[in-house]
């Protein structure tokens, strides 16, 4: 691909953009309603609003994050502010996302803050417990069930490392996140009918649907645009992750609204399957008949050298 700047048809304005507002608004409401009224008809139901809109508001966050819907990055922060998914800080997410789009440094166990490889030399010191769990969390089964689970412990020890090595700007973004738990914590115990319960385990499922997203947008590769996935599902799963499942025109083309994204990628689909070398899959059904129990990577970063990256 040799062009990779956007087609003038494809700018886009720097107003508030209302398709991101217009879903805001609509996640909250599910949300709101599933925890309060849907709940006293229903707690599967409830259970399953609230895992749809826990997804879709970190899909959000991540448009957030990139300056959408306004301008104004606090604004964007400030709608986005409740902690729906409980587990992840906003400015953290912030952080480490940015760090992961510099696409040198994609797939490095190092570098790249979202890489799941483990540097050939640290795999080798694992005990078999851990590489056994490791190794369980490559397949598409293993990364639902127990990934959230160990996601969270190695992104929370990270960070205790840095804080307690001193990084101010860490400490801060868990300090913010205490209000923004706080919120739906409050929420939940005085005005919502559904069980405290039955809330955590439509947390654990928006976060294992996440899983689902991020198992394989990116793989080992010489070239850094071939590291970047496609998946062409426009189904369901499509909306709920904001058409990130597109994930090498988004790394591409970062600034660009989700709602700009398919479009894009339907007038240019044979360039941008050539830049990332057909790493494709058709919907997200493929994926889990190809890797439901079998890994698509292993987990020691199969390109790493010396300890130099790639």
């Amino acid at each position: 691909m040799t062009d990779m700047s956007l087609p003038r048809s494809a700018k886009f304005g720097r107003a508030a953009e209302w398709p991101t507002v217009v879903m805001l608004a609509l996640t909250y409401g599910i949300w709101t309603l599933a925890t309060i009224w849907i709940a006293e008809m229903s707690v599967l139901l409830a259970i399953v609003l609230c895992a749809l809109a826990g997804v879709q508001h970190s899909s959000l966050s991540h448009e957030a994050l990139h300056g959408h819907p306004t301008p104004n990055t606090f604004v964007n922060a400030v709608l986005v502010f409740p902690a729906l998914t409980l587990f992840v800080p906003y400015l953290r997410f912030r952080d480490t996302h940015i760090a992961h789009h510099r696409d040198e440094s994609l797939t490095d166990p190092y570098d790249d803050p979202e890489s799941n490889y483990l540097a050939p030399a640290v795999w080798a010191r694992l005990p078999n417990w851990r590489k056994a769990l490791c190794r369980a969390n490559n397949t598409l089964a293993g990364r639902l069930i127990i990934g959230p689970v160990l996601g969270q412990i190695a992104f929370m020890h990270t960070d205790w490392t840095l804080i307690r090595g001193g990084d101010r700007r860490v400490l801060l973004g868990w300090v913010l996140h205490v209000p923004a738990v706080a919120i739906v914590i409050w929420w939940m115990a005085s005005l919502a009918a559904m069980p405290i319960w039955a809330w955590l385990v439509s947390v654990y499922l928006s976060l294992s649907l996440l899983k689902l997203r991020t198992f394989l947008e990116h793989q080992a590769h010489d070239r850094s645009l071939a590291r970047t996935a496609i998946v062409e599902d426009r189904g369901l799963f499509g909306l709920l992750f904001l058409h990130n499942n597109l994930h090498v025109v988004h790394h591409l083309h970062p600034k660009v609204p989700w709602y700009g994204l398919p479009a894009l990628y339907q007038n240019r689909r044979a360039q941008y399957l050539a830049s990332n070398e057909g790493y494709r899959y058709d919907t997200y059904l493929e994926v889990a008949r190809k890797h439901l129990f079998r890994a698509k990577d292993p987990v020691p970063h199969p390109l790493y050298r010396d300890g130099h990256g790639n």
